[in-house]
């Protein structure tokens, strides 16, 4: 059963709405001025998968405001990343209203497992994906060329791979968002499974740096991760059958009482 609330007019969602975006963007400028203050052993942690190639690399910058941009991103993702459960919170708490008892317990569980899938995310490419990308791409080079790479392209292209990566791993937590609402079936995904897999490579085009490497290495994990999220779809409908089972039982019990 849902909680019996005020039914609230359309303005006064927007105004709800604004107020959560302002909350959260709050955080994250909180967030930012954090990593604002932290911005050099940040940028020595970004600069860490360099250091992991058996290849010369020269880190420039080539614009006199180069350093300036580049301490501005650092700031502005790191603060999104940091205040990631709190802008997660803002969210839930703005769909909170319209949603049952049961499914409000559910909440903090899927806030921390949405964090923890984003970082997990984060850290696949900053382990995996991103060294054996600057592995590949850097070996094309002929010895006779030296690899220098501008300081601000590379954290725009490593940050831009970590937030894709972070994204794409929400897919199981929205599978199960979804199927527990009902709006997704196993039946659907698995029927859809093939066009759901052309759709994947396409956004792994539309995601990351035009290189067909960079776009399969995100389209794999998205193809796992999507037959991850059937699993989960088939294990919340085997658990929404059970509950409907073990309702029935009891009505059936509690007639036979009654009689």
């Amino acid at each position: 059963m849902k909680i019996i609330d005020k039914e609230m007019p359309f303005l006064e969602h927007l105004e709800e709405f604004r107020n959560r975006i302002i909350k959260a963007i709050i955080g994250v400028v909180i967030g930012a001025i954090i990593c604002l203050v932290f911005s050099k052993p940040l940028l020595n942690v970004l600069l860490w998968p360099t250091t992991q190639i058996n290849l010369p690399i020269e880190i420039q910058v080539l614009k006199v405001q180069g350093m300036f941009v580049v301490t501005l991103e650092i700031a502005f993702f790191g603060g999104i990343i940091l205040s990631l459960p709190f802008i997660l919170y803002q969210m839930w708490m703005f769909v909170a209203p319209g949603l049952y008892i049961h499914e409000r317990k559910y909440v903090p569980r899927i806030i921390t497992s949405a964090t923890i899938l984003f970082l997990a995310g984060v850290a696949f490419a900053y382990f995996v994906i991103f060294p054996f990308a600057l592995r590949f791409f850097l070996g094309l080079a002929p010895e006779a060329i030296k690899t220098n790479i501008a300081i601000d392209f590379y954290i725009s292209f490593l940050i831009r791979l970590l937030i894709v990566f972070g994204i794409v791993f929400q897919l199981p937590i929205m599978s199960y968002f979804l199927s527990r609402l009902g709006i997704l079936s196993p039946a659907f995904m698995r029927k859809y499974r093939k066009h759901s897999i052309v759709v994947i490579f396409v956004l792994a085009a539309l995601f990351t740096p035009p290189d067909p490497l960079t776009q399969v290495l995100l389209a794999i994990p998205l193809v796992l991760l999507y037959e991850l999220s059937i699993f989960i779809s088939v294990a919340v409908y085997k658990g929404k059958a059970a509950r409907k089972l073990e309702e029935i039982e009891r009505k059936k019990k509690g007639k036979k009482e009654t009689d």
